[in-house]
Protein backbone atom coordinates (compact mmCIF):
# COMPACT_ATOMS: atom_id res chain seq x y z
CA UNK A 1 0.00 0.00 0.00
CA UNK A 2 1.71 3.00 -0.93
CA UNK A 3 1.59 6.83 -0.14
CA UNK A 4 -0.48 9.46 -1.72
CA UNK A 5 -1.17 12.90 -1.63
CA UNK A 6 -4.85 13.89 -2.41
CA UNK A 7 -5.61 17.71 -2.77
CA UNK A 8 -9.20 18.89 -2.95
CA UNK A 9 -10.50 22.47 -3.06
CA UNK A 10 -13.18 21.66 -0.82
CA UNK A 11 -13.55 19.77 1.63
CA UNK A 12 -14.99 16.46 0.58
CA UNK A 13 -17.75 16.17 3.02
CA UNK A 14 -20.33 15.66 3.54
CA UNK A 15 -21.19 14.72 -0.18
CA UNK A 16 -23.87 17.40 -0.61
CA UNK A 17 -23.26 18.98 -3.15
CA UNK A 18 -22.22 17.80 -7.36
CA UNK A 19 -18.33 18.54 -6.89
CA UNK A 20 -18.41 16.98 -3.33
CA UNK A 21 -19.93 14.35 -4.06
CA UNK A 22 -17.55 13.23 -6.61
CA UNK A 23 -14.41 14.03 -4.69
CA UNK A 24 -15.64 11.99 -1.64
CA UNK A 25 -16.07 8.56 -3.86
CA UNK A 26 -12.82 9.34 -5.69
CA UNK A 27 -11.24 9.53 -1.73
CA UNK A 28 -12.92 6.35 -0.88
CA UNK A 29 -11.93 4.39 -3.53
CA UNK A 30 -8.46 6.00 -3.36
CA UNK A 31 -7.90 5.10 0.40
CA UNK A 32 -9.14 1.54 -0.40
CA UNK A 33 -5.30 0.88 -2.33
CA UNK A 34 -3.35 3.51 -0.85
CA UNK A 35 -2.38 5.43 2.29
CA UNK A 36 -3.88 8.92 1.59
CA UNK A 37 -2.88 12.06 2.95
CA UNK A 38 -5.72 15.09 2.32
CA UNK A 39 -4.62 18.61 2.32
CA UNK A 40 -8.22 20.61 1.50
CA UNK A 41 -10.06 23.98 2.19
CA UNK A 42 -13.13 24.86 4.40
CA UNK A 43 -14.98 27.18 3.07
CA UNK A 44 -18.00 26.67 5.07
CA UNK A 45 -18.05 26.34 8.79
CA UNK A 46 -20.92 24.67 8.60
CA UNK A 47 -18.94 21.91 7.23
CA UNK A 48 -15.95 22.07 9.73
CA UNK A 49 -17.94 19.73 11.68
CA UNK A 50 -17.67 16.91 9.79
CA UNK A 51 -13.54 16.75 9.51
CA UNK A 52 -13.52 14.17 11.74
CA UNK A 53 -15.85 11.75 9.15
CA UNK A 54 -12.41 12.01 7.01
CA UNK A 55 -10.12 10.79 9.21
CA UNK A 56 -11.18 6.94 8.69
CA UNK A 57 -10.07 7.42 5.23
CA UNK A 58 -6.89 9.61 5.51
CA UNK A 59 -3.47 8.95 6.79
CA UNK A 60 -2.59 12.17 7.31
CA UNK A 61 -5.19 15.28 7.24
CA UNK A 62 -4.65 18.78 6.65
CA UNK A 63 -7.41 21.34 6.70
CA UNK A 64 -7.20 25.11 5.93
CA UNK A 65 -10.14 27.51 6.87
CA UNK A 66 -10.82 29.27 3.70
CA UNK A 67 -12.74 32.94 4.04
CA UNK A 68 -14.82 33.50 0.95
CA UNK A 69 -14.48 37.45 0.84
CA UNK A 70 -10.43 37.68 2.23
CA UNK A 71 -10.18 34.93 -0.83
CA UNK A 72 -12.19 36.61 -3.54
CA UNK A 73 -9.41 40.10 -2.60
CA UNK A 74 -6.39 37.69 -2.46
CA UNK A 75 -7.57 36.59 -5.99
CA UNK A 76 -7.31 40.24 -7.67
CA UNK A 77 -3.75 39.83 -7.70
CA UNK A 78 -4.21 37.83 -10.62
CA UNK A 79 -4.81 41.57 -12.21
CA UNK A 80 -1.21 42.14 -11.30
CA UNK A 81 0.50 38.95 -12.07
CA UNK A 82 -1.49 37.96 -15.22
CA UNK A 83 -2.93 34.96 -13.78
CA UNK A 84 -5.93 33.58 -13.80
CA UNK A 85 -8.16 34.59 -10.52
CA UNK A 86 -8.75 30.90 -9.58
CA UNK A 87 -5.14 30.14 -8.99
CA UNK A 88 -4.58 33.31 -6.03
CA UNK A 89 -7.96 32.18 -4.82
CA UNK A 90 -6.87 28.90 -3.89
CA UNK A 91 -3.58 30.12 -2.92
CA UNK A 92 -2.43 29.38 0.98
CA UNK A 93 0.70 29.60 2.52
CA UNK A 94 0.11 26.67 5.23
CA UNK A 95 -1.10 24.44 2.57
CA UNK A 96 2.08 24.58 0.35
CA UNK A 97 4.46 23.92 3.32
CA UNK A 98 1.97 20.91 4.50
CA UNK A 99 2.42 19.55 1.05
CA UNK A 100 6.70 20.09 0.54
CA UNK A 101 6.60 18.81 4.14
CA UNK A 102 4.35 15.61 4.00
CA UNK A 103 5.85 14.32 0.21
CA UNK A 104 9.51 14.98 1.74
CA UNK A 105 8.72 13.15 5.28
CA UNK A 106 6.76 10.04 3.75
CA UNK A 107 8.26 9.76 0.86
CA UNK A 108 5.26 10.54 -1.18
CA UNK A 109 5.65 10.03 -5.33
CA UNK A 110 2.19 10.65 -6.54
CA UNK A 111 -0.75 12.82 -6.25
CA UNK A 112 -3.65 13.02 -7.35
CA UNK A 113 -5.16 16.83 -7.95
CA UNK A 114 -9.15 17.47 -7.85
CA UNK A 115 -9.24 20.79 -10.06
CA UNK A 116 -7.44 22.76 -11.39
CA UNK A 117 -6.04 25.12 -9.37
CA UNK A 118 -5.19 22.33 -6.40
CA UNK A 119 -2.49 21.15 -8.88
CA UNK A 120 -0.02 24.37 -8.40
CA UNK A 121 0.55 22.98 -4.90
CA UNK A 122 2.85 19.96 -6.89
CA UNK A 123 4.50 22.98 -8.77
CA UNK A 124 8.10 22.48 -8.01
CA UNK A 125 8.13 19.01 -7.13
CA UNK A 126 9.82 17.26 -9.82
CA UNK A 127 9.53 13.71 -8.53
CA UNK A 128 5.71 13.21 -7.91
CA UNK A 129 3.32 11.99 -10.31
CA UNK A 130 0.74 14.43 -11.30
CA UNK A 131 -3.27 12.87 -12.14
CA UNK A 132 -5.32 15.90 -11.82
CA UNK A 133 -9.65 15.72 -11.72
CA UNK A 134 -10.62 18.86 -13.22
CA UNK A 135 -14.07 17.53 -13.79
CA UNK A 136 -15.72 20.15 -16.22
CA UNK A 137 -13.57 22.52 -18.82
CA UNK A 138 -13.67 25.41 -16.56
CA UNK A 139 -12.44 27.82 -18.40
CA UNK A 140 -15.36 27.35 -20.78
CA UNK A 141 -17.38 27.96 -18.50
CA UNK A 142 -16.62 30.99 -17.53
CA UNK A 143 -16.47 32.62 -21.18
CA UNK A 144 -20.25 30.90 -20.96
CA UNK A 145 -20.71 33.26 -18.09
CA UNK A 146 -19.32 36.21 -19.63
CA UNK A 147 -21.87 36.08 -22.50
CA UNK A 148 -24.83 36.08 -20.57
CA UNK A 149 -23.73 38.78 -18.39
CA UNK A 150 -22.93 42.92 -18.38
CA UNK A 151 -19.91 44.54 -18.36
CA UNK A 152 -17.52 44.52 -16.10
CA UNK A 153 -18.89 41.13 -14.79
CA UNK A 154 -18.42 40.42 -18.98
CA UNK A 155 -14.86 41.34 -18.99
CA UNK A 156 -13.94 39.53 -15.81
CA UNK A 157 -15.72 36.60 -16.65
CA UNK A 158 -13.99 36.40 -20.51
CA UNK A 159 -10.73 37.22 -19.03
CA UNK A 160 -10.80 34.47 -16.56
CA UNK A 161 -12.03 32.09 -19.34
CA UNK A 162 -8.48 32.78 -21.06
CA UNK A 163 -6.13 33.15 -18.05
CA UNK A 164 -7.75 29.93 -17.04
CA UNK A 165 -7.41 27.60 -20.40
CA UNK A 166 -3.89 28.93 -19.86
CA UNK A 167 -4.06 27.36 -16.77
CA UNK A 168 -5.45 24.06 -17.24
CA UNK A 169 -3.44 23.45 -20.45
CA UNK A 170 -0.09 23.94 -18.26
CA UNK A 171 -1.50 21.42 -15.79
CA UNK A 172 -2.53 19.14 -18.29
CA UNK A 173 0.86 19.19 -20.01
CA UNK A 174 2.57 18.81 -16.88
CA UNK A 175 0.26 16.21 -15.46
CA UNK A 176 0.73 12.38 -16.42
CA UNK A 177 -2.80 11.97 -17.08
CA UNK A 178 -6.10 14.31 -17.12
CA UNK A 179 -9.59 13.33 -16.65
CA UNK A 180 -12.80 15.10 -17.16
CA UNK A 181 -16.38 14.08 -16.59
CA UNK A 182 -17.54 13.50 -20.19
CA UNK A 183 -16.11 12.72 -23.66
CA UNK A 184 -17.54 15.58 -24.88
CA UNK A 185 -15.20 17.78 -22.32
CA UNK A 186 -12.74 15.74 -23.31
CA UNK A 187 -13.11 16.33 -26.66
CA UNK A 188 -13.81 20.38 -26.31
CA UNK A 189 -10.43 20.29 -24.08
CA UNK A 190 -8.84 18.21 -26.64
CA UNK A 191 -9.40 20.75 -29.04
CA UNK A 192 -8.66 23.87 -26.56
CA UNK A 193 -4.94 21.97 -25.71
CA UNK A 194 -3.90 19.70 -28.97
CA UNK A 195 -0.53 19.08 -26.87
CA UNK A 196 -2.92 17.27 -24.22
CA UNK A 197 -4.41 15.23 -27.21
CA UNK A 198 -4.55 11.42 -25.89
CA UNK A 199 -3.77 11.74 -22.22
CA UNK A 200 -7.20 13.51 -21.63
CA UNK A 201 -9.52 10.39 -20.41
CA UNK A 202 -13.26 10.48 -19.36
CA UNK A 203 -14.63 9.96 -16.02
CA UNK A 204 -18.26 9.99 -15.51
CA UNK A 205 -20.19 11.04 -12.53
CA UNK A 206 -21.64 7.73 -9.94
CA UNK A 207 -24.59 7.67 -8.22
CA UNK A 208 -24.96 5.54 -4.94
CA UNK A 209 -27.93 3.50 -6.26
CA UNK A 210 -28.18 2.07 -2.71
CA UNK A 211 -28.08 5.50 -0.43
CA UNK A 212 -30.65 6.89 -3.52
CA UNK A 213 -33.07 4.65 -3.96
CA UNK A 214 -36.91 4.93 -3.22
CA UNK A 215 -38.69 3.59 0.18
CA UNK A 216 -42.26 2.88 0.82
CA UNK A 217 -42.08 3.91 4.46
CA UNK A 218 -40.30 7.55 3.11
CA UNK A 219 -42.58 10.43 4.09
CA UNK A 220 -43.95 12.62 1.79
CA UNK A 221 -43.36 16.68 2.54
CA UNK A 222 -45.64 17.72 -0.18
CA UNK A 223 -49.34 18.90 0.51
CA UNK A 224 -51.93 16.89 -0.24
CA UNK A 225 -53.83 17.98 -3.96
CA UNK A 226 -50.52 19.63 -4.99
CA UNK A 227 -48.69 18.15 -7.97
CA UNK A 228 -45.23 18.85 -7.23
CA UNK A 229 -42.22 19.67 -9.93
CA UNK A 230 -38.56 19.59 -8.10
CA UNK A 231 -35.72 21.02 -8.63
CA UNK A 232 -32.78 20.25 -6.34
CA UNK A 233 -29.13 21.82 -6.28
CA UNK A 234 -26.75 24.54 -4.26
CA UNK A 235 -28.98 27.85 -4.58
CA UNK A 236 -26.14 29.76 -4.46
CA UNK A 237 -24.58 28.18 -7.34
CA UNK A 238 -24.73 31.05 -10.62
CA UNK A 239 -25.81 28.42 -13.33
CA UNK A 240 -28.70 26.83 -10.74
CA UNK A 241 -30.33 30.43 -9.90
CA UNK A 242 -29.98 30.38 -13.39
CA UNK A 243 -31.98 27.51 -14.69
CA UNK A 244 -34.84 27.99 -11.99
CA UNK A 245 -35.34 31.73 -12.60
CA UNK A 246 -35.88 31.35 -16.37
CA UNK A 247 -37.86 27.95 -15.42
CA UNK A 248 -40.32 30.00 -13.36
CA UNK A 249 -40.38 32.84 -16.06
CA UNK A 250 -40.54 31.10 -18.95
CA UNK A 251 -42.24 27.46 -18.19
CA UNK A 252 -44.10 27.79 -15.04
CA UNK A 253 -46.84 29.92 -15.93
CA UNK A 254 -47.69 28.04 -19.75
CA UNK A 255 -47.83 24.89 -17.41
CA UNK A 256 -49.83 25.93 -14.81
CA UNK A 257 -51.95 27.49 -17.31
CA UNK A 258 -52.83 23.91 -17.91
CA UNK A 259 -52.48 22.25 -14.82
CA UNK A 260 -53.41 24.87 -11.81
CA UNK A 261 -52.17 22.10 -9.48
CA UNK A 262 -48.29 22.22 -10.20
CA UNK A 263 -46.26 24.11 -7.87
CA UNK A 264 -42.64 24.35 -8.45
CA UNK A 265 -40.12 23.30 -5.37
CA UNK A 266 -36.85 24.41 -5.48
CA UNK A 267 -34.59 22.50 -2.73
CA UNK A 268 -31.22 23.16 -1.66
CA UNK A 269 -28.94 25.07 0.89
CA UNK A 270 -28.11 28.69 0.61
CA UNK A 271 -30.77 30.25 -1.69
CA UNK A 272 -29.67 33.61 -3.35
CA UNK A 273 -31.43 36.38 -2.92
CA UNK A 274 -33.19 36.27 -6.64
CA UNK A 275 -34.31 32.69 -5.92
CA UNK A 276 -35.72 33.62 -2.78
CA UNK A 277 -37.99 36.11 -4.61
CA UNK A 278 -39.58 34.06 -6.45
CA UNK A 279 -41.35 31.84 -3.62
CA UNK A 280 -44.68 32.37 -3.99
CA UNK A 281 -47.92 30.54 -3.81
CA UNK A 282 -46.89 29.02 -6.96
CA UNK A 283 -43.17 27.39 -6.19
CA UNK A 284 -41.76 26.92 -2.89
CA UNK A 285 -38.07 27.67 -1.61
CA UNK A 286 -37.02 25.27 1.11
CA UNK A 287 -33.40 26.67 1.73
CA UNK A 288 -31.56 23.70 3.08
CA UNK A 289 -32.93 20.22 4.10
CA UNK A 290 -31.39 17.68 6.19
CA UNK A 291 -32.65 15.11 3.62
CA UNK A 292 -33.60 15.77 -0.29
CA UNK A 293 -34.34 12.32 -1.06
CA UNK A 294 -38.28 12.55 0.18
CA UNK A 295 -38.29 15.46 -2.13
CA UNK A 296 -37.54 14.01 -5.25
CA UNK A 297 -38.92 10.07 -4.28
CA UNK A 298 -42.83 12.02 -3.91
CA UNK A 299 -42.14 14.77 -6.74
CA UNK A 300 -44.67 14.09 -9.80
CA UNK A 301 -41.52 15.14 -12.12
CA UNK A 302 -38.00 15.93 -11.38
CA UNK A 303 -36.87 18.93 -13.98
CA UNK A 304 -32.97 20.37 -14.48
CA UNK A 305 -33.98 23.16 -16.74
CA UNK A 306 -29.75 24.07 -16.65
CA UNK A 307 -28.97 26.44 -19.28
CA UNK A 308 -25.43 26.87 -18.50
CA UNK A 309 -23.99 23.48 -17.11
CA UNK A 310 -20.73 21.98 -18.61
CA UNK A 311 -20.66 17.48 -18.00
CA UNK A 312 -23.25 15.40 -16.03
CA UNK A 313 -25.46 16.41 -13.50
CA UNK A 314 -25.73 14.60 -10.35
CA UNK A 315 -29.18 16.07 -9.51
CA UNK A 316 -30.62 14.32 -12.92
CA UNK A 317 -28.11 10.93 -11.97
CA UNK A 318 -29.80 11.02 -8.49
CA UNK A 319 -33.56 11.59 -9.47
CA UNK A 320 -33.02 8.74 -11.93
CA UNK A 321 -31.74 6.35 -9.38
CA UNK A 322 -34.79 7.27 -7.51
CA UNK A 323 -37.03 5.71 -10.23
CA UNK A 324 -38.42 9.54 -10.82
CA UNK A 325 -38.49 10.70 -14.61
CA UNK A 326 -36.84 13.91 -15.48
CA UNK A 327 -37.25 16.57 -17.94
CA UNK A 328 -34.08 18.31 -18.48
CA UNK A 329 -31.92 20.35 -20.92
CA UNK A 330 -30.94 18.88 -24.31
CA UNK A 331 -27.18 19.66 -23.26
CA UNK A 332 -27.94 17.99 -20.03
CA UNK A 333 -29.50 14.83 -21.37
CA UNK A 334 -26.93 14.58 -23.69
CA UNK A 335 -24.27 14.30 -20.68
CA UNK A 336 -24.99 10.90 -19.74
CA UNK A 337 -23.22 8.74 -22.41
CA UNK A 338 -25.88 6.05 -23.38
CA UNK A 339 -28.98 7.77 -22.21
CA UNK A 340 -32.10 7.87 -24.65
CA UNK A 341 -35.35 9.43 -24.53
CA UNK A 342 -36.85 6.49 -22.58
CA UNK A 343 -34.70 7.04 -19.61
CA UNK A 344 -34.50 10.88 -19.55
CA UNK A 345 -36.07 13.72 -21.60
CA UNK A 346 -33.80 16.22 -23.09
CA UNK A 347 -35.75 19.08 -24.67
CA UNK A 348 -33.97 22.79 -25.80
CA UNK A 349 -37.19 25.25 -25.70
CA UNK A 350 -39.90 26.74 -22.75
CA UNK A 351 -42.72 25.13 -25.20
CA UNK A 352 -41.10 22.24 -25.58
CA UNK A 353 -40.43 21.96 -21.50
CA UNK A 354 -44.19 22.86 -20.70
CA UNK A 355 -45.02 20.10 -23.55
CA UNK A 356 -42.82 16.99 -22.00
CA UNK A 357 -43.61 17.94 -18.41
CA UNK A 358 -47.54 18.24 -19.29
CA UNK A 359 -47.59 15.18 -21.57
CA UNK A 360 -45.46 12.81 -18.57
CA UNK A 361 -48.14 14.03 -16.04
CA UNK A 362 -50.81 13.30 -18.13
CA UNK A 363 -49.52 9.61 -18.73
CA UNK A 364 -48.10 8.44 -14.96
CA UNK A 365 -47.67 4.89 -16.95
CA UNK A 366 -45.40 6.06 -19.17
CA UNK A 367 -43.72 8.39 -16.30
CA UNK A 368 -43.42 5.71 -13.88
CA UNK A 369 -41.88 3.36 -16.75
CA UNK A 370 -39.78 6.22 -17.57
CA UNK A 371 -37.87 6.18 -13.94
CA UNK A 372 -37.79 2.54 -13.59
CA UNK A 373 -36.12 2.78 -16.81
CA UNK A 374 -34.05 5.31 -15.44
CA UNK A 375 -32.94 3.46 -12.34
CA UNK A 376 -32.32 0.37 -14.01
CA UNK A 377 -29.97 2.84 -16.04
CA UNK A 378 -28.33 4.25 -13.38
CA UNK A 379 -27.62 0.56 -11.60
CA UNK A 380 -25.85 -1.00 -15.10
CA UNK A 381 -23.81 1.90 -15.89
CA UNK A 382 -22.96 4.69 -13.29
CA UNK A 383 -21.96 2.93 -10.01
CA UNK A 384 -18.90 4.83 -8.49
CA UNK A 385 -16.55 1.75 -8.97
CA UNK A 386 -17.09 1.92 -12.85
CA UNK A 387 -16.85 5.34 -13.30
CA UNK A 388 -13.40 5.71 -11.08
CA UNK A 389 -12.17 2.84 -12.67
CA UNK A 390 -10.01 4.72 -15.68
CA UNK A 391 -8.61 6.41 -12.34
CA UNK A 392 -7.61 4.01 -10.14
CA UNK A 393 -6.14 1.49 -12.83
CA UNK A 394 -3.82 4.74 -14.62
CA UNK A 395 -2.06 5.63 -11.05
CA UNK A 396 -1.35 1.70 -10.50
CA UNK A 397 0.80 1.14 -13.69
CA UNK A 398 4.33 2.69 -13.77
CA UNK A 399 5.44 6.41 -14.84
CA UNK A 400 5.38 6.79 -18.35
CA UNK A 401 5.20 10.47 -19.04
CA UNK A 402 7.40 13.81 -18.79
CA UNK A 403 6.20 16.98 -18.66
CA UNK A 404 6.08 18.46 -22.39
CA UNK A 405 7.87 21.56 -23.09
CA UNK A 406 4.46 23.62 -23.26
CA UNK A 407 4.28 22.78 -19.11
CA UNK A 408 8.23 23.69 -18.76
CA UNK A 409 7.77 26.38 -20.26
CA UNK A 410 4.61 28.46 -18.66
CA UNK A 411 5.28 30.20 -15.90
CA UNK A 412 5.49 28.60 -12.29
CA UNK A 413 1.91 28.09 -10.62
CA UNK A 414 3.44 27.14 -6.94
CA UNK A 415 2.43 28.97 -3.74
Amino acid sequence: MSNLLFLAHRLPYPPNKGDKVRSYHLLKALARDHRVFLGTFVDDRADAAYVGNLAPLCAGLHVEPLRPAAAKVRSLTGLLTGEALTLPYYRDGNLARWVRRTVAEQGIDTAVAFSSPMAQYVEGLPGVRLFVDLVDVDSAKWQEYSRSHHWPSSWIYAREGRRLLAAERAIAARAERSFLVTPAEVALFSRLAPECAGRVDAIGNGVDSEYFAPQTERLSPYAAGETPVVFTGAMDYWPNVDAVTWFADAVLPALRARRPDVRFYIVGMRPAPAVEALASDAIVVTGGVPDVRPYVQHAAIAVAPLRVARGIQNKVLEAMAMGKAVVTSRACAGAIEGATDDVVTGVGSAGAFVDAIDALLADPARAQAQGAAGRRFIAARHSWDRQLEPLLRRIAQPAAFAASPFARGHEALAP
